[in-house]
This record gives C-alpha cells, structure tokens and sequence, in this order.
C-alpha cells in the first residue's frame, strides 16, 4: 500500500477524475481533487515522490516545515532540491508546527512570518500552509489569512468532532498519517464518488519498495545515519583517527 507503484496507481485515479487542481485554482470551485504532502522527516523522500509524479505528467503540493528537527529546510542542499522541485511545477508550501502555542494571534503571526522567511530564502513566492499535527481548536479556528491560503479552511476540509470514514461531508479527505489510511483509502470509488477531494501523504511513507511501517522506519533511520556521517566527513577531512574509525573501517551501514 505504500510502494511508488500503489502511489502511480492513486495518481491515476485523480487523473481520470479529471478535476485536478491546487488549492488556488481550486477556491470557490464546486468539484475538486487536491493531492498534497506533509514533510515531516526527509526531503530526499518528498524530492523522489514529486519524481513519480512528474513521470506521470503530474505535480501537486509539497508542505515543508521550518522548525523540523529531522532536516534543514534551508540547508543548502534541501534548497537546491526544493527549488527544483518548484521549477518542475511542484508548489511549495509551509507546514506549520504549533510547537505547544494555543494563542491563535501569535498562531497567525508565525504563520505569516514562517512564509515570509521561506519565501526570501528560496527565491519564490510561498502562499500556502498546512498544520502540523493540527489540535482541534485549530481546526475550528478556520484560520484564514489575506493572500494565504490554508489547507484546513473550510473550503477544503470538513471540521466535526467525530468524523469517520462513513461520515457525510462536504470535502472527502483521505490521509495516511502513521501509516495508516484515516477516513478511507484512495480508491477510484473514493476519488470519483466525491465531489470534493483533499489526499494527503506523508513522503517519508513511500519508498519503491513499499515498506510495512517497521521496515519502513528502519530504512529511513538507515538514510539519516548516511545522511549524517556524510555530513562529519564532510567537515572532518583532517580528523584522521574519525576518518579510520567511521568510514575507512565502515562502522555505519551503507559504507
């Protein structure tokens, strides 16, 4: 269920539906399907998903955070890879994490400033914005913000307490937050019996393999220790004893 295969498969679906769209175009429609991913652990993962994509002649919405302890929006090698991703047609947007604030003001006020600093940092416009782990007092906020578009407003999301996937709404969302296909699966009944559609994914979820969620984990744990010995060995070139004990004797997988 989460190998790029299963994702080419969703993909088509929305594609047959024919009513694709970001949220922009999407304001004040009637039908809609939007795809959009939360970016919470790799950069590297949402880059080879918005591949997949772009080989089905296909682009949707990327939301990056910020404040991530897992990756450097603004490293330069995640800006090279965003920016591409921007430059082939992906949109790019901000997801927000709430970090522990309740304050809907200074909620708004970082929200604006977060895009401000995105924006200038990558060179291009930013105008979008998910939530981060979203509380519920949030999503009845139905946060809305002049020029900026929310992925949680109202026009494409249903706010209610005790939503399931039998519930009638007027957005059907469909996410697969831990793994786990909330509010139904992605199916070609799910996509073309619903008039209004938001899909999410989480990049980090899908591999070419498609892993169950431990294997999963597990290989993604595996990156970031590439990731990060890539990083030292960068830096430590005349550290002699770290260079023979890390990576000439292979201590870590992958070397």
């Amino acid at each position: 269920m989460f190998s790029f295969e299963d994702y080419k498969e969703i993909i088509k679906y929305a594609k047959d539906k024919g009513n694709c769209m970001g949220y922009h175009e999407a304001l004040g429609k009637d039908e809609f399907t939007i795809m959009r991913h939360d970016v919470e652990y790799s950069v590297e993962r949402a880059y080879e998903l918005s591949k997949v994509e772009l080989e089905m002649d296909f682009t949707s919405t990327f939301f990056f955070q910020l404040t991530n302890n897992s990756y450097n929006v603004l490293s330069r090698k995640n800006m090279a890879m965003i920016r591409e991703m921007h430059k082939e047609g992906q949109t790019i947007g901000l997801h927000y994490a709430l970090n522990g604030l309740t304050d809907m003001d200074i909620i708004r006020k970082e929200i604006v400033r977060d895009i401000g600093i995105m924006s200038e940092m990558l060179g291009f416009e930013i105008n979008t914005f998910s939530i981060h782990r979203p509380i519920k007092e949030v999503l009845a906020e139905n946060i809305k913000l002049p020029g900026i578009i929310n992925a949680y407003q109202d026009d494409f999301f249903t706010f209610g307490e005790n939503i399931t996937d039998e519930t009638p709404v007027d957005v059907k969302y469909m996410s697969d937050a831990n793994h786990i296909w909330r509010y139904g699966y992605p199916t070609e009944a799910n996509i073309k019996n619903n008039k209004k559609v938001q899909i999410l994914t989480h990049p980090f979820a899908w591999t070419p393999e498609g892993y169950d969620n431990m294997d999963n984990y597990k290989s993604l744990i595996e990156e970031k220790e590439s990731e990060l010995i890539d990083s030292i060995d960068g830096e430590c070139k005349d550290f002699k004893e770290y260079r023979e004990y890390f990576v000439d004797k292979a201590i870590y997988r992958g070397f």
